[in-house]
């Protein structure tokens, strides 16, 4: 519709700039709009009717002869209007030879007059019509890619969350079973880890001081379990704030107790470290591998934990990361990096809108 309104403007416009004082606006206005009107047959004719039987039916012959027949009817339409209706609107005489007849049958006049005048109108309002039609594709694709996307990274937490919950009950219930006087601590320590995966993970990001604070809940929690036979060595060289996507640290930590300290019947150690310098943040964390445990067995667990996790490394950060693992005599070691360039900003901006 405002395609047409333009049209009718520009038409109105140039024809009071050729001829001012002949014609009034209000005459220009009406002879102008009813010569658009096979403009907009010709318009709608071509992109809606044409077009799509020639390219996307392949009816090649059919959109062949509706485009010739529809091309000669509406440039008769423009004549008939003109000769007929504007002309005399404007005291001109009609012409005694501009018959009906003589009108259709004027093929010159219809062709060079009115068929390239109607249809560079007509083709530009279908140029633009695809244009529009592929913005529109390109945005609904974009946004069903979106939803896929965040409907994979919520299945692949529902599939974290119920394993880490199975694994720290089981802890909980160890502790129990032996009426231990730390139950109760561990039930708090389990409440507050509950707290950040069920009410604070509903963002892409979270303030990497949260997850820091969760990694030390989820390794106090597990402490109560080994008592003194586990080492962990836990290293945070933060010095400042960055956003981060939630959870990806603790499954990594998580993944360490459970293919490292938990197969490990002497003194398991676990080491944690993590900095930020000017370009990345790092996440290093090794753990000590069984050695009654073959290679195979050793990471064919590892190797799962971290397809899930590069699952949502992948939809969040996209190239922006790196995640290696790799095994070293007894040592079974992994290194996350991201690259700062958006977290920093992301977050400062949830801030901005949080304040």
């Amino acid at each position: 519709m405002a395609y047409w309104f333009i049209v009718l403007l520009i038409a109105v416009s140039s024809s009071k700039y050729s001829d001012g004082k002949r014609a009034t606006y209000s005459f220009e206005l009406i002879t102008d709009f009813l010569y658009e009107l096979p403009e907009i047959a010709a318009a709608y004719l071509l992109t809606y009717v044409i077009v799509p039987q020639f390219f996307y039916k392949k009816r090649y012959l059919t959109a062949t002869l509706i485009f010739i027949i529809s091309s000669y009817v509406t440039c008769v339409a423009a004549r008939i209007i003109i000769v007929k209706i504007c002309e005399p609107l404007a005291g001109i005489a009609p012409k005694a030879f501009e018959t009906y007849s003589e009108i259709s049958t004027d093929i010159l006049k219809l062709l060079y007059v009115y068929f390239f005048q109607i249809f560079s109108v007509a083709f530009v309002f279908m140029c633009l019509k695809v244009l529009k039609d592929q913005l529109e594709i390109q945005k609904r694709a974009l946004t069903l890619e979106k939803e896929k996307a965040e409907t994979e990274l919520k299945l692949l937490k529902t599939q974290l969350n119920p394993h880490f919950l199975f694994n720290t009950l089981n802890n909980i219930y160890s502790l129990s079973f032996t009426s231990s006087p730390v139950t109760s601590e561990s039930i708090a320590r389990l409440a507050d880890i509950l707290d950040h995966i069920l009410y604070r993970c509903d963002t892409q990001y979270v303030p990497l001081s949260a997850e820091i604070a969760l990694i030390k809940n989820y390794i106090e929690l597990e402490k109560l379990r080994y008592d003194k036979r586990l080492t962990i060595n836990f290293d945070a060289k933060i010095d400042h704030e960055i956003a981060i996507a939630p959870l990806i640290l603790l499954s990594l930590v998580e993944n360490a107790f459970k293919h490292g300290a938990s197969d490990d019947t002497g003194a398991p150690v676990i080491d944690i470290c993590l900095h930020i310098n000017e370009n990345e943040f790092i996440f290093n964390i090794s753990n000590t591998v069984a050695e009654q445990k073959s290679d195979i067995e050793s990471s064919s667990g590892d190797r799962i934990g971290l397809n899930n996790l590069r699952q949502q490394l992948n939809l969040i950060y996209g190239n922006n990361y790196g995640l290696e693992a790799t095994r070293q005599g007894e040592y079974f070691k992994v290194c996350l990096t991201i690259a700062l360039k958006h977290d920093k900003t992301v977050y400062e901006k949830n801030q901005v809108l949080a304040g």
